[in-house]
């Protein structure tokens, strides 16, 4: 079966229009810059996607998986862009940005500060062309500080962070996150900095400077393990997911697939051990509340364990249902995309492309019970340069002819 046809074929549209009249000049490559104009996209602004000219974005070539010559990864987070191609090293395409510049709300740049200043994209450049701009960078480790000219990649930041240092067993090494944390969460920074300063001038009639560091995102997506460090000095260390400030908060076997289980406070406790026959145990001395539990977890946790290995995890996830107890699955993506429930809010869907159907992620957020953003697939490499340059920059076909004739577009 091909899984791609089994997904709801979704319509372009108006989409959003939170953002409808912005218009965001997008210089970004690979992942945390463009998840940050796709969020703006999804919202409703216009996204121009200036690419070079041969490959395009880095994650054009991220693969395999390719689908019809395209890469996945890359069709994941462009949906509602539009693309261009310029040789930004040549004087002409330069000239190009600036115009560009002149009529646009945001401008998003992953590149150094050096790297901005060589091609004249730098925000002390750009501000003298339009007062208005909202200049956002994101970059490994900012734009100023020791650090500030090191490559960096989700990996990298990851690393930096902490969390790889408590993700995986206790006897295991230390493992990233299965999707590129770092990065979705700069671009979150990203789309959240620029609408914030949008909104500040709209009282202030003037721009701003954004800098996003992806190491710190992600060390302050690390907070609540950062501060009762800071407060206490009892160093976290790496178990499994058992940790947690929560007693009991974890993955337990049952007699078939494993299941998370979360009692985040005393109702919920209560609850667990009455919906399983036994609200006695609830009751004892010394499980009375949360910091209790904690001391005793070892014993609690036998106790769960050996109660959930008698029965199926359908069982089990059927009766805390019943009995609102935080608990779940444990997804594969396999089952994730066949979950009834995110395909029913449209979560999960497909679009046409210019090669065939794409498979998209929604954006997920409702606006008044909507969240349909599908204006456009993602583009192909450079298939809205002229129309860009006529419309936006109002140039003629002959002087559109000429820049591609010197390879500027």
């Amino acid at each position: 079966m091909d899984l791609l046809k089994t997904l709801p074929l979704a319509r372009s549209g108006p989409g959003l229009q939170c953002l409808n009249g912005v218009r965001v000049l997008d210089f970004t490559t690979s992942v945390a810059g463009p998840y940050g104009t796709l969020l703006l996209a999804d919202l409703g602004a216009e996204v121009i996607k200036i690419e070079k000219r041969k490959g395009g974005d880095d994650a054009r070539s991220w693969g395999p998986p390719f689908l019809d010559g395209e890469s996945l990864w890359f069709l994941s987070i462009n949906r509602n862009k539009q693309s261009m191609t310029l040789d930004l090293s040549h004087p002409d395409a330069r000239h190009l940005v600036h115009e560009l510049v002149r009529v646009a709300d945001v401008v998003v740049l992953n590149s150094t500060q050096r790297i901005q200043t060589k091609l004249g994209l730098d925000y002390a450049t750009l501000k003298q062309i339009n007062s208005k701009l909202i200049h956002v960078s994101v970059t490994g480790f900012g734009l100023s500080g020791s650090r500030a000219d090191l490559p960096c990649y989700d990996l990298i930041a990851e690393g930096y962070s902490g969390v790889m240092d408590l993700t995986g067993e206790a006897d295991g090494p230390p493992q990233k996150v299965g999707t590129p944390a770092a990065d979705l969460l700069a671009g979150q920074d990203i789309a959240m900095a620029a609408m914030a300063a949008l909104i500040e001038r709209t009282k202030t009639g003037v721009g701003k400077q954004i800098d996003v560091s992806m190491v710190a995102t992600m060390s302050r997506f690390m907070a609540p393990r950062i501060v009762p460090y800071l407060g206490s000095r009892e160093a976290p260390r790496r178990s499994g997911g058992t940790d947690s400030v929560i007693a009991i908060y974890q993955v337990f076997s049952t007699l078939d697939d494993p299941i998370t289980l979360g009692l985040g406070n005393d109702a919920i406790w209560q609850r667990f051990w009455t919906a399983v026959g036994d609200p006695e145990y609830a009751k004892r001395t010394g499980f009375e509340t949360n910091a209790l539990r904690r001391m005793k977890r070892a014993t609690i946790v036998k106790d769960i364990a050996a109660l959930l290995l008698t029965q199926s995890r359908n069982h089990w996830l059927a009766l805390f249902e019943l009995h609102r107890i935080p608990s779940g699955p444990i997804n594969s993506i396999d089952q994730l995309v066949e979950d009834a429930p995110l395909l029913d809010s449209g979560l999960f869907f497909s679009t046409q492309g210019e090669k065939g159907l794409v498979p998209q992620v929604g954006l997920g957020v409702r606006f008044d019970g909507d969240s349909s953003v599908l204006r456009n697939a993602p583009p192909t490499l450079g298939q809205d340069t002229e129309r860009i340059l006529k419309e936006t920059l109002s140039m003629s076909s002959a002087s559109i002819a000429r820049l591609a004739q010197t390879a500027i577009i």
